[in-house]
């Protein structure tokens, strides 16, 4: 545990680092918005706005973002809002193009957009974050299908959130912008860094492994992967991965950096790894399925339990056990030729199977085969002599098979009768 602590508080030390390049703490001077959970949306109770007038903190912004800035495509930072459009000047604070075009967006909600940019590399995050929340509002109010305008506006409130600690508002913002626009760079790595901020490292770790599919050269995400694994291999063992939530594959249309084709070996390696997923998952749902069988026949669902193991069968078609445990629930539903057919598959696999020999006797007994049944419990007493089940059925069989043998000759030499 000392040294989970230890992993943890290290990679604690690295975020606070990392959300210092971003110009991100959770505690923010005079003129910073406070940005805290649900109520920080402009209009609602307890929202503050984020003025940034303090001039040390924005040069102290702008001086540390280096840090992080060149990481992403074209030498932007994650820092940056989306769809921001040139400054007039190269200074903090200067005059922009205001009513520059942006996308799809009419005039009042490109201007909106604009003036959120502005406030935002300003380092006047609440007042950005305003500035986007009426953009989206007018965007949902006029009913604009814009899907990719939609998209860049949640990213870019999602990093006003960020900027102000507000980890819980980025990561819904960001998924809303995914929703949008599957695999867009900036949102993913901003929602990792917020789930990293709540040390919920797991996601993190996914949504950064994502982020290197589609853009393998952003620093930020590489080390953050290498961070992560070792805290979750400290929290989770040898089998973390195991616990990690599903991975996406990333299309090659989403990819970026990607001049060269790939060579055979990768080609080979990324099969080998498709592979070995799919072939988890079908583990993961076989486990599954077997469980519920067996906790439906449990409860005397026979019926519910023999699909649940036909599930299994569909995906592990060898496996010995599931057919003597659907042969079980075909004989408790009488269905004796389905549980004669599991036992011949399950001795097929392994031919010196008792249960298999036991229950196949068990269902030559219901079809009224007691010479087939009295064969196979003298298999199960050969391989067992101390069956004790299997001496008793045995014994019953024996009668019933010198019964039915008398009948039939009882019958066979009975004379008609006269009509």
């Amino acid at each position: 545990m000392s040294q989970l602590r230890s992993a943890q508080g290290t990679g604690r030390g690295c975020m606070s680092g990392l959300r210092a390049a971003m110009g991100n703490s959770q505690k923010k001077g005079p003129g910073h918005g406070e940005g805290g959970g649900p109520h920080s949306q402009p209009g609602t109770p307890g929202y503050k706005r984020s003025h940034g007038n303090n001039t040390a903190n924005s040069k102290d912004v702008q001086g540390k973002s280096s840090a992080v800035n060149g990481t992403l495509p074209a030498g932007k930072s994650q820092d940056e809002p989306q769809g921001s459009g040139p400054a007039h000047s190269g200074t903090a604070g200067a005059s922009c193009n205001l009513d520059a075009p942006c996308g799809a967006l009419p005039p009042p909600l490109a201007r909106l957009k604009n003036e959120g940019n502005m406030l935002f590399k300003n380092g006047q995050f609440g007042d950005a974050l305003e500035k986007y929340t009426q953009a989206i509002d007018g965007c949902i109010e006029a009913g604009i299908d814009s899907p990719e305008d939609l998209c860049i506006l949640y990213s870019n409130r999602a990093a006003c959130y960020l900027k102000d600690g507000n980890s819980a508002d980025c990561i819904q913002d960001c998924t809303r912008s995914l929703e949008l626009r599957p695999f867009s760079l900036k949102p993913l790595l901003r929602r990792a860094m917020a789930y990293e901020t709540l040390e919920r490292y797991r996601k993190a770790y996914a949504d950064y492994k994502t982020v290197l599919q589609i853009d393998n050269s952003v620093q930020a995400a590489q080390d953050s992967v290498h961070r992560i694994t070792k805290m979750l291999i400290e929290q989770d063992g040898p089998d973390w991965r195991e616990k990690l939530p599903e991975i996406p594959m990333v299309p090659l249309s989403a990819q970026q950096h990607r001049k060269d084709e790939p060579s055979a070996e990768i080609l080979q390696a990324r099969a080998a790894r498709a592979e070995q997923e799919k072939a988890r998952k079908a583990e993961a749902r076989f486990t599954q399925m077997k469980q519920e069988g067996s906790d439906l026949v449990k409860s005397g669902q026979f019926q519910g339990a023999a699909d649940k193991y036909s599930e299994c069968l569909a995906i592990k078609p060898n496996e010995c056990a599931i057919y003597t445990n659907r042969a079980l629930c075909y004989l408790k539903l009488e269905g004796f030729a389905e549980a004669k057919r599991d036992c011949d598959s399950a001795l097929q696999i392994e031919p010196n199977n008792k249960k298999a020999f036991y229950r196949r006797a068990l269902a030559h007994k219901g079809l009224k085969d007691y010479l087939s049944a009295s064969t196979d419990l003298q298999e199960v007493l050969q391989l067992d002599p101390n069956v004790l089940e299997a001496e008793q059925e045995l014994e019953m069989v024996t009668r019933l098979l010198r019964e039915s043998l008398l009948a039939n000759s009882q019958g066979k030499f009975s004379l008609p009768k006269n009509t």
